[in-house]
């Protein structure tokens, strides 16, 4: 297990401190998680697994798939909450909160926006 929580930690770049942090312990438990030295107990794998939407098969026997797979509103409330959470001044704070605030005939302005700079990307890749 001791691997797959430094894979899960590198997965997110996050230092012993901040993936400390995420998940409510101290540092020196994530390190000792990471060597072998203790086994986190099963409310602190429910955190991680919680936290990172991790599989908890994956993260206790590391078999099946290491994130759970999430339907497309999972995963906007997962990003909203994470953005929620971070500094009032984020960019990503910033720019939810000026979409928010679109119109319909600027959400079609941004949507053809979207679709040119996608089909560029498909040009430039197919070369």
């Amino acid at each position: 297990m001791k691997d797959r929580i430094k894979k899960i930690r590198k997965e997110f770049a996050l230092t012993q401190q901040e993936f400390a942090d995420r998940i409510g312990i101290k540092r020196g438990g994530v390190a000792n998680y990471e060597v072998g030295r203790n086994v986190p107990a099963d409310s602190v794998i429910s955190l991680i697994c919680r936290e990172f939407n991790i599989s908890e098969q994956w993260l206790r026997r590391g078999t099946g798939d290491m994130f759970i797979e999430m339907t497309m509103d999972e995963q906007i409330s997962a990003f909203i909450g994470s953005v929620q959470s971070g500094a009032d001044d984020s960019f990503k704070k910033k720019f939810i909160s000026m979409l928010s605030a679109l119109d319909e005939p600027e959400w079609e302005a941004l949507e053809k926006m979207v679709s040119l700079l996608n089909d560029k990307k498909s040009y430039t890749h197919e070369r």
